[in-house]
């Protein structure tokens, strides 16, 4: 089930990246919980659903010129999976270019994704997804 589940959530990846909302239904939950990223500015915020992610999303995409995030790696954990994502993003008006390497948890119950978790701290995310799965770390 593993494999299948970091398949899932490549597909849900692009899917969200692409802002195909729709597409994305077929990889979650309808409940699905977005949480604001440890570390970053949202953290603590929790979305629930597409529509109130969608509407995070918005949100975000209106505060920069440019938003690059690009997934290097896709890390099965089990019934959790972790993203290593680099983002590249140019502020509105100003101009200031910053960047980040940052991990993504989601975490998968039958075959769709019921939770997705941001960390500024990679080693933190990769902690959580052992602590979660009960196992060994991953190699990352």
């Amino acid at each position: 089930m593993s494999r299948e589940n970091v398949d899932i959530v490549k597909k849900l990846y692009e899917a969200l990246v692409a802002g195909d909302w729709e597409q994305a239904t077929d990889f979650v939950v309808p409940e699905v919980e977005f949480h604001g990223t440890v570390g970053g500015l949202e953290e603590g915020r929790v979305a629930r659903g597409i529509d109130q992610y969608r509407h995070v999303d918005e949100e975000d995409l209106e505060a920069w010129d440019e938003r690059r995030l690009e997934a290097e790696d896709f890390v099965d954990a089990g019934d959790w999976v972790v993203i290593l994502q680099r983002e590249l993003r140019r502020g509105k008006g100003s101009g200031v270019e910053v960047e980040a390497e940052i991990a993504i948890l989601a975490e998968l119950r039958d075959g769709r994704v019921t939770r997705i978790q941001g960390y500024m701290d990679r080693g933190a995310a990769i902690e959580a997804a052992t602590r979660n799965a009960g196992r060994p770390q991953p190699d990352v």
